[in-house]
């Protein structure tokens, strides 16, 4: 076989656009823009909220502060490249801006995964041992978590560019998403991809699998708390404190497992369905997470809405 040449070994990749005519793509350029718009809206919103509010300097909220900088970054390293490809044809990405992108992609999701294990790890002790609450989730010690989840996601996922940056790509260099992710970008290496596949399985595994499990055990120790209370009034009220972090925790699992059934079993699937998926991963969590928290918590609805009148006062 012959040494591959600089031009196999650093291609560059062609991302994937839905299929259709240019009306049809325009529509959907302009929607992604709406959706990504909503998302940078909602988020900093949030942020700013809990910045100017000193209410809302407990760890219940700093976390939340952590999920919407998480949410920003990730919709920021791949929609504005999306939008360019859909406004401008730029569809090719360079081989070391999409291991780049990769990169961002899965250890954000990682860090996202570890502080929503973090959040129902407050929520039990907040229900089941509510006297120690105070003492065991400090604000310091919120902030130690934080940097745990960011180690944790640059640990896990550092790897995975590295195992990928030696390997020829001499073949097709058609991505199945509008970003690069690890195992579509491996899919086109035409080399012994062995490695990467058991380090990628194994991270995921370590990661989001083992969150997910440690999540559902935080639960059901949870339900089995509030069972325990006599008034069903009572119960309600408790567990009603734990609805929006649910729904959060939905909102990243349920498109992170759609995305992993339809690379594992969906190959023949159409396109739209990849890029579909792909698009919700990125940006469901991001839209949906600021309008969940900002429903279910008063405190970020009446800053939010205080600002929004100093802000038409000082336009006025």
């Amino acid at each position: 076989m012959p040494f591959p040449n600089g031009s196999e070994l650093r291609p560059s990749f062609v991302l994937a656009a839905l299929p259709g005519p240019e009306g049809a793509q325009a529509w959907v350029a302009a929607l992604l823009c709406g959706a990504y718009a909503l998302a940078v809206a909602g988020n900093g919103a949030v942020l700013l909220a809990v910045r100017l509010e000193p209410g809302l300097h407990a760890p219940m909220y700093l976390f939340l502060c952590m999920l919407a900088a998480i949410d920003l970054a990730l919709a920021t390293s791949t929609v504005p490249r999306v939008l360019a490809f859909y406004w401008f044809g730029t569809r090719e990405i360079g081989f070391g801006a999409c291991l780049l992108q990769m990169f961002l992609i899965h250890a954000l999701s990682a860090v996202e995964s570890t502080v929503l294990l973090a959040m129902a790890v407050d929520r039990y002790v907040a229900i089941c041992h509510p006297l120690r609450h105070a003492a065991v989730l400090t604000n310091a010690a919120t902030a130690r978590v934080g940097l745990a989840a960011v180690a944790r996601g640059v640990l896990f996922f550092l790897p995975l560019p590295l195992l990928l940056l030696p390997l020829p790509f001499c073949g097709s260099r058609a991505l199945s998403h509008s970003f690069c992710l690890h195992q579509d970008v491996m899919n086109l290496a035409c080399a012994n991809t062995t490695p990467s596949v058991v380090y990628g399985l194994a991270a995921i595994l370590l990661v989001m699998g083992l969150d997910a499990v440690l999540i559902c055990l935080s639960y059901l120790l949870i339900l089995k708390a509030v069972l325990r209370l006599a008034a069903w009034r009572e119960r309600l009220k408790v567990f009603s404190t734990c609805i929006a972090h649910i729904c959060v925790v939905l909102a990243f699992y349920v498109p992170l497992i759609g995305l992993s059934v339809v690379h594992r079993f969906g190959r023949d699937l159409a396109p739209l369905v990849h890029i579909t998926m792909g698009n919700i991963y990125i940006l469901v969590p991001a839209v949906l997470n600021p309008i969940i928290y900002g429903v279910r918590t008063k405190q970020i609805q009446r800053r939010i809405l205080s600002l929004i009148r100093v802000g038409d006062r000082t336009s006025q």
